[in-house]
């Protein structure tokens, strides 16, 4: 008896199939991508409560990945993985919100200090991997007066964890430009915070 030949993964238990084989798969069956969704959405809605807050990750997150299903017949492999894709599409949607994030770092900066128990943001991940808590507001007014491109760079390193090559595809940006920027951000953060590594802790030199 000839075996019943099916399309590659089609069958596969969904544990089994890559990210990119879904991403495929979900142009011939669309309601694959739901499996992306389910893989990346607790991430996606947590790195864009970071940057605004609550609320507009809860409002924000579908909007990613309908961009990103909509998008999906463009994506190739040959240029990068899903997740650092799916970043650059979180990337768009924080771009149109800039002011949020603007108004968040400004008000980080004025309660610099207080004890208070407000959900922690982008900015208060980055301030736990430093030892003195009275950087905090210095460092609210240094991310506050980057660059978009300059931010976006620092925190997809920081808060998402990607590598050099993942935040260039997710930036659409060169591999070397990742890395003049963040050297650029890191010299500027340092200055502000009298010599702290603002990723790491304690001094450089």
């Amino acid at each position: 008896m000839t075996a019943k030949m099916t399309a590659p993964g089609l069958d596969d238990p969904p544990e089994t199939v890559s990210d990119e084989a879904l991403v495929e798969l979900s142009r011939r069956t669309p309601e694959r991508f739901g499996e992306i969704y389910d893989r990346y959405v607790s991430e996606i809605h947590a790195y864009l409560g970071r940057r605004l807050d609550r609320q507009a990750a809860d409002d924000l997150t579908a909007e990613v990945f309908l961009a990103a299903f909509r998008k999906r017949e463009t994506f190739d492999p040959q240029r990068g993985a899903v997740r650092p894709w799916l970043y650059g599409f979180a990337g768009n949607v924080i771009a149109l919100h800039r002011r949020a994030e603007t108004r968040r770092l400004a008000a980080l900066q004025r309660s610099a200090g207080a004890d208070d128990d407000r959900e922690h943001g982008h900015e208060d991940r980055v301030i736990a991997r430093m030892d003195a808590v009275s950087t905090q507001g210095r460092l609210a007014a240094g991310l506050r007066a980057l660059s978009d491109g300059d931010r976006d760079v620092l925190l997809l390193s920081a808060l998402a964890e990607l590598s050099h090559e993942e935040v260039a595809q997710a930036l659409d940006i060169p591999y070397g430009t990742v890395g003049s920027r963040l050297s650029r951000v890191r010299r500027k953060l340092r200055a502000a915070l009298g010599g702290v590594n603002p990723l790491f802790g304690g001094s450089d030199g």
